[in-house]
């Protein structure tokens, strides 16, 4: 039992390790791994989903975050001024990913582009809050995203509202959603800065009965 658990934990830290999350004492340059599997991993999401919607194979569900027409600024260029501006540590970036499919899956939405940027800043944001012992007003994120100070205080009320409060993310959850963009890496070849404890997600934390055991996907959702 021991060896497997050991076993589990050196897997653990080299995915860490690979996408970026743990920090080794040396200093990253550039972007950590995470943001640009997260990146690739959304366009995919928006493509796909916006090709079933042409067909109308799934239905739309518009809310506060679509826009009337997509922003200019692409998703990795968006995602890499966020974790410019917003100092915040790459582990956030997981941790918005598991917001946002629990935001989807809550209202019944699609990720689109119509409404990915907005759902962006919005989760960073929260989850910079949750986790992070320092962050910024919601004035200066605001003016990182390109929004007004006014919708983003609507948008992080309904954010809140739509995942029901639910900030908390299991150390298994967070894992399952690591492994995600590491499969993503495999996958196209590519080789989060901080390990789990950084997130505040505690191994002696229980997961309840509702706390995604799996990676929910965003795509097609």
């Amino acid at each position: 039992m021991g060896t497997l658990a050991s076993d589990v934990d050196d897997l653990t830290s080299d995915i860490h390790l690979s996408l970026g999350l743990m920090d080794l004492g040396k200093k990253v340059i550039g972007s950590p791994q995470v943001i640009t599997l997260l990146s690739s991993f959304l366009e995919i999401s928006v493509q796909k989903n916006e090709r079933l919607l042409e067909t109308a194979q799934i239905k739309n569900t518009f809310t506060v975050f679509h826009g009337m027409r997509a922003p200019t600024l692409s998703i990795r260029h968006y995602i890499d001024r966020i974790f410019k501006y917003f100092g915040c540590s790459p582990s956030c970036f997981v941790i918005a990913q598991v917001y946002v499919d629990r935001f989807l899956k809550g209202t019944d939405g699609h990720l689109t582009s119509l409404n990915v940027h907005r759902l962006l800043i919005t989760s960073i944001m929260v989850a910079a809050k949750f986790i992070d012992d320092a962050f910024f007003n919601n004035a200066y994120y605001a003016k990182v995203g390109g929004v007004s100070t006014f919708e983003l205080n609507r948008l992080e009320m309904k954010f809140l509202f739509g995942i029901n409060f639910r900030l908390y993310v299991s150390v298994d959850t967070f894992r399952s959603y690591c492994l995600q963009l590491e499969k993503g890496a495999s996958s196209e070849g590519l080789p989060i800065e901080r390990p789990i404890r950084a997130c505040r997600v505690k191994q002696n934390w229980s997961a309840t009965a509702s706390d995604e055991s799996t990676c929910a996907s965003t795509v097609a959702r």
